[in-house]
């Protein structure tokens, strides 16, 4: 299905930065754009895992071989809590997949931007634009792909972190897991 136009709802705000309840078992608040964009049709920042600050090259990041724990919440690292404070925080694997578990999406495509739009079970929705990522200066998957960080890193490993990706190609989901040093937005979330 293919929406033709997309708005978003909103039900909130923490420390001047909107936010939608979905609806989700956990009461999740998630933000309605990404960190650096001014609003929801934009793609934000791109960061490397575990970064502060976006880049011109995305070949290495400060946390690849380090041994380190989920980052949601830690300043140092969550660039959610450092950019925008307060409670948001980047989201962990198991909160990406209580989205994936709980919502539907639905296809936009759109003349400045395609994307997809989560609806919750309660009816309210919000959009995760297809950003893609970026490895070194190139784009991969921009307007095909929505690949977002989660803060979780991958168990028995140093170098990989897991994030969501959803593909236009066949309209699919998942949690898996990649380098730390590629490049990719950070949707914010807070409880």
């Amino acid at each position: 299905v293919v929406v033709t136009d997309v708005e978003i709802s909103v039900t909130g705000q923490i420390n001047g930065y909107d936010y939608v309840d979905l609806g989700l078992p956990s009461g999740l608040k998630w933000a309605t754009c990404n960190v650096g964009a001014e609003s929801y049709r934009e793609y934000g920042n791109y960061y490397s895992w575990g970064e502060l600050n976006p880049k011109e090259n995305y070949n290495n990041s400060i946390l690849y071989d380090v041994e380190i724990g989920d980052i949601s919440g830690n300043a140092n690292y969550d660039v959610a809590r450092a950019d925008w404070g307060s409670t948001w925080r980047m989201p962990k694997q198991e909160e990406m997949q209580e989205l994936m578990d709980n919502c539907t999406f639905t296809l936009y495509v759109g003349v400045d931007v395609t994307g997809f739009v989560l609806t919750g079970p309660n009816g309210n929705y919000m959009f995760l634009p297809a950003a893609g990522s970026k490895w070194s200066t190139t784009f991969e998957g921009l307007s095909t792909n929505a690949t977002y960080w989660t803060s979780s890193p991958v168990d028995q490993s140093s170098i990989n972190s897991h994030f969501l990706n959803i593909r236009k190609s066949d309209l699919y989901w998942y949690i898996s897991d990649m380098n730390r040093s590629y490049g990719c937005p950070i949707r914010p979330v807070s409880n």
